[in-house]
């Protein structure tokens, strides 16, 4: 059973910095693909950042410069590591394996 588990989600002000963590299990981690996405009230999910198999990173261009996706192979975890917030940040963000399993999503709130 394929499980994803986000943590570290809360609120923070604007300009600040919050770090969101996926543990994932039942998967083979270091060689699947982790994605962040985000969910705003109101619009589509988006993707924010990819991190394929290997030390390759993509982001979105609303977040490159700000956002940085790592993962710990040794841990099955990915991580986003998220800085100088904005409100329009604000969303439920969620893990992604393989484009196919889902984690249940943290609340990221960005306070002005």
């Amino acid at each position: 059973q394929v499980q994803l588990v986000e943590s570290g989600g809360g609120l923070v002000q604007a300009g600040g910095s919050l770090r969101i963590s996926c543990k994932a299990s039942g998967i083979v981690f270091s060689t699947s693909a982790m994605e962040w996405y985000r969910q705003a009230p109101g619009k589509q999910r988006e993707l924010v950042a990819s991190i394929p198999v290997g030390s390759l990173t993509i982001y979105s261009d609303p977040v490159k410069g700000r956002f940085t996706i790592s993962r710990d192979n040794a841990r099955n975890t990915v991580y986003l590591q998220m800085t100088s917030l904005k409100p329009e940040d604000t969303a439920v963000y969620y893990c992604c394996a393989n484009r196919r399993w889902w984690g249940q999503g943290t609340q990221v709130t960005v306070s002005t």
